[in-house]
């Protein structure tokens, strides 16, 4: 093996803008096309908004105007603006800002310097106007190089700033904004920031009772008791059990930071919840039937807090604030001093939380056998050669939290054989369906272990206990575009919504599109995944093109499947809109065949001719 010498030839520094662009997972996550929540060009919209709500925060400005047209993203502020003679080197110069200093911004969520060089630096184009004392300055960027500087010029406009860019397409490819995700992150950020308006694309969000309304709009129905919402100091938080869902769900906030990943703060308000409810009842209760089927909403403010990554997904923080009180002291004697007396004014919730601890203790104990047994039967089915063909590294990896982590899940020998010689071994795996799954609508978890296929499928996940040490990602609903493949999409839909909905409201399920047609030539080869793009490609490549119409995942080789789960898949969201009711969604497409189902079939029958 031939070296190359180690010389000062070798040795080189890169220009602020070009470090970022070539590890830009260092500064936004995974890059994505928008198919994802945590995608980047979602982090790059919530870069320039911690800014503006910084500003909120400060008492500067109450309102903030998001306007998305295509792929341009608009965001202005009616905060400070920043200062005139800064602008350049606050969105194009590397740890430069005010928020070093606590005295300016004080428990802010940009701490770094980095957020908005990172979106200048991976925007085609980006837009920075100042307002302020009656002047603007505006500077205009691609790629990081400043294109355009005009001089100060007198202005009638408010004060704020105002931040346009468009994310680079050589970074996000053919991305996509997905209105759901966008108003997503927008909602979290009026929830947090009671007296906030935001206005996306002239529709305003705004919310008046903290995070009392951000669990009333991710809970369609099913809540066993009205939401518990207490706040003291720089804690807020918010619960209530549910009845119809398992596991325990989340929505966790540092500084108003979305801290996907939990952390610190997270982890102390399950002891501490646990904790209250054992001394109020005086029973020693197992934790996992205090917080099964808990829905929580915690958000905690914390000066300098340490987060493990740049995305500031999960906080590492101990303490409060430096040399402060810990902070898991803090929640643990705030949860318990305002929830222990909230159960002493409430006795009929305090009686219905009872009941519902007595009832998961009943059915974990009607299902410890059944658990035992299964688990040794997971052993026993040599997990790695019967169904999952693993990857090398996973979503739980301690320290390195892979987003790109993909488990594909397949049904037939042939398609199951394509996807497993065409992945990435490092980050995709494979688990093989031996047929149409079970209907689990309406049976208990139970069912869960006593299936062979479901306890596999749950133990190759790692989601028997709760989603901390989730495997993978992006679980991906691979079947054929045929009839039998929808079934199978609606089966296991109705599986992972019947026992694991934090894992579908969390964003982690997909179904993979893969292409209808290969149009091709001698010199090109086009997919399509439509019969408008088969039309398309028809124009495009002209006269007598071959065409080959894809009737399953089987009949795609290795070689030409490679292209599909690569960089440019294209994947499907499973997303849960307000409103769906997910008990009434479950029982009309999965429960008995009532006559309301049957008009629907009927109303919506679609006859396609292709050609």
């Amino acid at each position: 093996m031939m070296t190359v010498e180690y010389s000062d030839d070798l040795v080189r520094s890169l220009e602020w803008n070009e470090h970022i662009q070539t590890r830009p997972g260092m500064y936004i996550g995974k890059l994505g096309d928008g198919s994802s929540q945590d995608d980047g060009i979602y982090v790059l919209i919530k870069e320039i908004l911690d800014n503006s709500i910084d500003e909120f925060v400060m008492g500067n400005g109450r309102r903030i105007d998001v306007t998305i047209e295509e792929r341009k993203v608009s965001i202005r502020d009616y905060g400070r603006g920043i200062p005139l003679g800064k602008v350049v080197d606050c969105v194009a110069k590397i740890n430069t800002g005010a928020k070093y200093d606590s005295k300016v911004f004080k428990k802010s969520v940009g701490l770094n310097g980095v957020g908005a060089k990172a979106v200048n630096a991976l925007s085609s184009c980006f837009v920075a106007q100042s307002v302020r004392d009656g002047k603007t300055k505006v500077v205009e960027f691609s790629g990081g190089i400043i294109t355009r500087e005009d001089k100060l010029a007198d202005t009638t406009e408010r004060d704020g700033t105002l931040i346009s860019f468009v994310p680079d397409t050589k970074f996000f490819g053919n991305f996509h904004f997905i209105p759901e995700y966008v108003e997503k992150l927008l909602w979290n950020y009026v929830f947090l920031n009671n007296g906030l308006s935001i206005y996306y694309n002239g529709e305003r969000f705004f919310a008046k009772n903290g995070l009392h309304d951000l669990l009333e709009r991710n809970i369609n129905g099913g809540a066993l008791y009205p939401i518990i919402h207490l706040k003291e100091g720089d804690l807020e938080f918010a619960f209530t059990h549910m009845s119809n869902q398992y596991g325990e769900e989340y929505h966790s906030f540092v500084n108003g930071q979305n801290t996907t990943q939990g952390g610190t703060h997270q982890a102390a308000f399950r002891e501490a919840i646990v904790k209250t409810i054992r001394e109020f009842y005086k029973k020693d209760f197992d934790p996992g039937d205090v917080r099964a089927s808990i829905v929580v909403a915690l958000s905690i403010k914390v000066q300098e807090p340490i987060f493990e990554s740049q995305t500031k997904t999960k906080l590492g923080s101990q303490y409060l604030e430096p040399d402060g009180q810990t902070i898991r002291n803090y929640v643990t004697d705030i949860v318990k001093r305002n929830l222990d007396n909230y159960l002493h004014m409430n006795s009929a919730t305090a009686d219905t939380i009872y009941q519902k601890i007595l009832s998961s203790e009943k059915e974990r104990k009607d299902i410890a056998g059944i658990k035992k047994l299964a688990r040794e039967s997971v052993k026993k089915a040599s997990l790695h050669n019967k169904k999952l063909r693993d990857c090398r590294v996973h979503y739980n990896t301690s320290g390195d939290r892979r987003l790109e982590t993909t488990l594909f899940i397949t049904e037939g020998d042939s398609a199951s054989g394509s996807i497993t010689k065409s992945r990435d071994v490092n980050t995709q795996a494979v688990f093989s369906l031996k047929g149409k799954p079970l209907n689990s609508y309406g049976m208990t978890k139970k069912i869960v272990y006593q299936n062979e296929e479901f306890n596999l499928l749950q133990a190759a996940l790692n989601i028997d206990e709760d989603l901390e040490n989730l495997r993978y990602n992006n679980i991906v609903v691979a079947t054929d575009a045929d009839v039998d493949g929808m079934h199978i999409r609606l089966l296991l839909l109705t599986f992972f919504l019947q026992f694991y909905p934090d894992l579908v409201k969390a964003g982690h399920l997909y179904i993979l599109q893969t292409p209808l047609f290969r149009v091709r030539n001698k010199k090109d080869t086009i997919y399509c995944y439509s019969e408008e793009e088969r039309i398309g490609a028809l124009k495009k490549l002209g006269v007598n093109p071959e065409i080959t119409r894809f009737k399953g995942l089987g009949e795609i080789s290795p070689d030409e499947f490679k292209h599909f789960i690569g960089s440019s898949m294209r994947l499907d969201p499973v997303i849960l809109k307000k409103g769906q009711a997910l008990g009434d969604m479950l029982s009309f497409y999965m429960g008995k065949n009532t006559p309301d189902r049957q008009t629907f079939i009927i109303d919506n029958l679609k006859y396609e001719e292709v050609m």
